[in-house]
This record gives C-alpha cells, sequence and structure tokens, in this order.
C-alpha cells in the first residue's frame, strides 16, 4: 500500500486515508470491512461506475446527476472524517 504523505508528515489522517485498504477489502468481498475502513468507499464506486457508463451512453440531465453524486461524494466524505477526527479519536 502507499504510505499516507499527511499521516507520515504531520502525524493527522487526511480525507482518503483508508481508500485503498477499503478498495482492497471491496475487491476481496469484505463489504462490512470495506464500509468500516472508508464509507465513501460505495458512493464513490457508484460515483465511477455511472462516470465510465457515461463515457459510452450519454443521455439527457447526466450532468446535473454527475454533480448531485459529486456533492454526495463530498458530504459522505467530509461527513466521515469529521466524525472520525474529532469523535472516534478523542
Amino acid at each position: 500500500m502507499l504510505p499516507c504523505l499527511n499521516k507520515s508528515l504531520f502525524g493527522l489522517d487526511c480525507t482518503g486515508c483508508g481508500a485503498q485498504r477499503a478498495a482492497v477489502l471491496l475487491f476481496q468481498g469484505h463489504f462490512k470491512d470495506a464500509f468500516f475502513m472508508y464509507p465513501a468507499i460505495y458512493s464513490l464506486a457508484l460515483l465511477l461506475l455511472f462516470l465510465v457508463f457515461n463515457l459510452f451512453y450519454k443521455f439527457k440531465n447526466d450532468y446535473k446527476l454527475k454533480i448531485v453524486l459529486i456533492i454526495i461524494n463530498a458530504v459522505v466524505i467530509a461527513g466521515a472524517y469529521i466524525i472520525k477526527m474529532f469523535f472516534i479519536l478523542n
């Protein structure tokens, strides 16, 4: 696994810490463990699947759906980070 530069330099997790391990767990079939490792793994996977699908098939309002998925990802990532940093670690 690639080490987190932010964690190695400053000792603090970044918003993406755990994503690599969660992706490996997801591919191994450990779905619950992947979620607890990085809660945004499923929303990110959904966004990536949509973006790949949208490369080949264009449809009406795809731009709005992309924006909604991006906002959902941002909220999940920020929420999980806040919970991890301020409630779990203290």
